[in-house]
């Protein structure tokens, strides 16, 4: 899935706080969106899907961390909570998608994400064919409509951002590997 998806995704999480905790709603849902993000920044050293990602530990981090932001609401503990459940969410739910490689739609692996403890890689569902499909383009805005919907300024702005770029990205998705590898040569 698209790290616009994950991001989306960590706001609508967080969204339940313009609710449960109004004061620290924008916090959580800034945190929530930059863990939604964390997990794929491991694009940017090489090992995609098993740098950053780690669909069971980050689990081991965010259960205190949601159990401490009930028990001691502020504005530490509430981010703290909602970037690593997003970090977590993210993590796990790219199993729903395709494998890690460059063409998904090609199928040449079914490696989703890789899961430490046990030390191999978890199958890849295609629940979402690939990144930037129609699919993974509507689950964007699908999770986008509550941080559109109920925060204010930049919330709003960064998830009608995501949006936008989103959109550009599933347009454009299926020409990526041609010019990278045109780029390399």
């Amino acid at each position: 899935m698209m790290v616009t998806t994950h991001a989306a995704v960590g706001v609508a999480l967080a969204s339940s706080l313009v609710v449960l905790a109004p004061e620290h709603a924008t916090v959580g849902a800034l945190a929530a969106l930059a863990g939604g993000v964390l997990p794929d920044l491991d694009l940017l050293v090489g090992a995609h899907r098993r740098t950053l990602h780690f669909p069971a530990l980050y689990w081991v981090a965010a259960l205190p961390a949601l159990a401490w932001a009930v028990v001691a609401p502020a504005a530490g503990s509430v981010a703290l909570a909602c970037f690593l459940l997003a970090a977590a969410v993210h993590s796990l739910s790219d199993v729903l998608g395709a494998g890690e490689e460059l063409r998904p739609w090609e199928r040449t692996t079914d490696r989703a994400v890789y899961l430490h403890p046990a030390g191999r890689w978890l199958v890849a569902r295609r629940w979402v064919r690939y990144d930037g499909a129609p699919e993974d383009l509507a689950l964007t805005a699908l999770f986008a409509t509550p941080g559109i919907l109920l925060f204010p300024g930049v919330v709003r702005y960064l998830c009608l951002s995501g949006v936008a770029v989103a959109t550009v990205y599933a347009l454009v998705r299926k020409r990526i590997p041609d010019l990278i590898e045109g780029s390399i040569r």
